[in-house]
């Protein structure tokens, strides 16, 4: 069957605080996770801080010709939760493998959803 749309979950535990509060280290992340599952980016990664104290962080926005990667860090505990969308289909061990290498979180659910109108 052909779905509209490829969607993965990952919420990630106690990443590494150093690496999740880094702008420039959560670009470089969706560069190489751009070409690693084969996407094309559309524009720069944007990533911005919101929040203070325990809810501030850094959010990533990357829209992809297909849709969108985003991510949300959270600066005091490493914590951070990241949505793959695509309505191409992609390798979602590709996209494991590439958080685990960037920010080696300690724990990691992920949920993949096929979606279809």
């Amino acid at each position: 069957m052909n779905y509209w749309g490829y969607h993965l979950i990952l919420d990630c535990g106690a990443g590494d605080v150093a690496k999740v509060t880094d702008a420039d280290h959560i670009r470089s992340f969706a560069k190489e996770l751009v070409k690693r599952i084969d996407m094309v980016a559309y524009g720069e990664p944007q990533v911005i801080h919101f929040g203070q104290g325990d809810l501030g962080g850094l959010t990533l926005i990357q829209l992809i010709e297909t849709s969108n990667i985003t991510a949300h860090f959270i600066d005091h505990n490493g914590d951070f939760y990241m949505d793959v969308f695509s309505c191409k289909s992609y390798d979602t061990k590709t996209v494991i493998d590439t958080v685990e290498e960037f920010f080696a979180p300690k724990t990691m659910r992920v949920s993949y959803l096929t979606r279809q109108a």
